[in-house]
């Protein structure tokens, strides 16, 4: 079993940068094939995609929403997960969201929620304009 917590969340003006963090405890992911991922949700609509990364190798992927602006990052010693958020818009006014799997998700489903086993309650982040 695996505990997520995600924290680094607030109120940033459009153009600032925010650090989301994703804790996780209980079954480590040091040297696994596992993959982690942020997802991203706004009332009434469904999840989406925003960033992943492979643990073992440190791959990542990026919704094109989010690309060339977020950084995903892992610190295995630390069993934690990162999203640097840079240039910041309205639009990316969510709760945020961190999902990790020990499985090694194949690359067509990296970017689907359903894909991963363990998810945080979510942190708000708020861009004005």
């Amino acid at each position: 079993q695996v505990h997520l917590v995600e924290s680094g969340g607030g109120l940033v003006q459009a153009g600032g940068s925010l650090r989301l963090s994703c804790a996780a405890s209980g079954r480590t992911f040091s040297s696994s094939n596992g993959a982690a991922a942020w997802f991203r949700q706004v009332p009434g609509k469904e999840r989406e995609f925003v960033a992943a990364i492979r643990w073992g190798g440190g791959s990542t992927h990026y919704a094109d929403a989010v690309k060339g602006r977020f950084t995903i990052s892992r610190d295995s010693a630390k069993n934690t997960m990162y999203l640097q958020m840079n240039s910041l818009k309205p639009e990316d006014t969510a709760v945020y969201y961190c999902a990790a799997d020990h499985s090694s998700i194949i690359l067509s489903r990296i970017r689907v929620p359903e894909a991963y086993a363990y998810w945080g309650q979510g942190t708000q982040v708020t861009v004005s304009s």
